[in-house]
């Protein structure tokens, strides 16, 4: 079976923390050395530039997270890892996109509506202080996606509604300029419900708007012990029994430590152990795992004409993937060379685009199946055994009214079949059926 390929994007302002580690960075290092993953990653230095206009900060800010990512093990040579700022066919992309990108669609949209509220509020213009870059920053995000067809994204609750707008933007495209075919891939949004929400000092969400960070690799081993030791617990003296879950500290140390460690610090905190021991407990179970990584990450601040050389690689691996594909997107749009135009008599002529297909028969046992032919031919899925064909018959109507076929009903009928491309197929024929 074909690998997945997902795209994970990666905010280039500010200095990472330990709670983007336990949250962002080590599940997506772990998710990365799935052989059934086709890996994406990207510093996105220019939705950067949206939310900050001090040059030095994203300059350092792209330095500190490439470091940050490599030092905590994601590798170049399994990934494909690069700046967004390298690749140009991204914002030519993102051009073809907005052309056909409804301004009904983005005045939904979450941070557009946010900022108009909040002017409103203030009984100042709707607009005010609002950027084109803010404004469209979906379409962007869109052409991130679409631009190598990520199957899956994986993102916060807060950032589904900008994946369904990549899904709307890729539908319309492949439905004016596809010519019966998918141009692009209409990726799902990829919730982790499991990723851990690390709590800062003062025990709310680990946040630089809250001040309330601790350290990851800044500062080195005494900025982490520092931090630690800052953190709010209750005033009961050792020998008190303690409420481990009174504190942060218990559910920072639970992000690094084995269960095992976890119940006996637990324990422990009950039988009275100081706080300040307990800190220094979790000081030394954080600074075991840090302490490889954090002597990596110098290593690669101090070369950052080697980090230059990783980002470069990576660049020129993302556009063995982007640059003939945008040149056939040109291509289909009408951006073409003169010599190799169709001329209007030619176009007029072409057959009518071929459609996926349903197909049922009946098997030697008496039972019904079906399958779902692409284009060309290629086997999409292949149900199991149905007892009627009338069954068959109003699934295949279900789906073909609606295109509504989640990944687990998918799996059911055919554990084989890629959800994307069976998806991708019914979009076509609903939007086939429209014309």
């Amino acid at each position: 079976m074909s690998r997945i390929r997902v795209l994970t994007g990666i905010t280039t302002t500010g200095t990472p923390h330990l709670g983007n580690y336990v949250g962002a960075i080590r599940p997506a290092v772990l998710a990365s050395r799935d052989p059934r993953v086709d890996a994406f990653y990207f510093l996105a230095d220019y939705h950067a530039l949206i939310k900050c206009e001090d040059p030095l900060r994203i300059a350092r800010s792209r330095l500190e997270i490439a470091a940050t990512w490599l030092a905590a093990g994601l590798d170049p040579a399994q990934v494909c890892f690069y700046r967004q700022s390298d690749i140009p066919e991204i914002p030519e992309l993102t051009w073809l996109l907005t052309c056909v990108t409804g301004k009904g669609l983005m005045n939904r949209a979450h941070a557009y509506k946010a900022a108009t509220d909040a002017n409103e509020a203030a009984g100042e213009d709707a607009d005010a202080g609002v950027t084109m870059g803010l404004f469209s920053y979906p379409v962007l995000m869109a052409a991130d996606i679409l631009m190598f067809n990520a199957h899956r994204v994986p993102v916060g609750r807060d950032q589904i509604q900008h994946i369904e707008m990549a899904r709307d933007i890729a539908a319309r495209f492949n439905h004016l300029f596809g010519a019966g075919k998918s141009l692009f891939v209409l990726p799902e949004a990829q919730i982790e419900a499991s990723v851990a929400t690390l709590p800062g000092l003062d025990g709310r969400k680990m946040s630089k708007s809250y001040d309330n960070t601790i350290p990851l690799f800044q500062g080195g081993s005494k900025a982490l012990r520092e931090a630690i030791f800052k953190i709010v617990t209750d005033s009961r003296v050792p020998g008190e029994a303690k409420d481990p879950d009174s504190s942060a500290l218990m559910v920072i140390f639970e992000a690094f430590a084995s269960a095992e460690e976890a119940a006996r610090l637990r324990t422990a905190l009950q039988d009275g152990l100081g706080w300040g021991e307990a800190k220094q407990w979790v000081f030394d179970s954080i600074d075991r795992e840090l302490a490889p990584m954090r002597a990596r990450y110098d290593e690669l601040i101090a070369q950052p004409q080697h980090l230059e050389a990783i980002l470069a690689e990576g660049a020129a691996k993302a556009r063995r993937t982007s640059t003939p594909f945008l040149a056939a997107l040109r291509e289909s749009v009408g951006l073409r060379k003169f010599g190799s135009a169709q001329s209007a008599d030619t176009v007029s002529k072409a057959a009518k685009p071929q459609l996926p297909e349903f197909k049922q028969f009946r098997e030697s046992d008496g039972k019904f199946r079906f399958k779902l032919l692409d284009e060309q031919g290629t086997v999409l899925l292949q149900s199991h055994a149905f007892d009627s064909p009338k069954q068959i018959g109003q699934l295949i109507a279900a789906w073909r009214t609606t295109a509504q076929l989640s990944q687990d009903d998918l799996q059911q009928i055919d554990a084989a079949a890629d959800h994307a491309a069976v998806l991708g197929a019914l979009q076509r024929l609903i939007a086939a059926q429209g014309e």
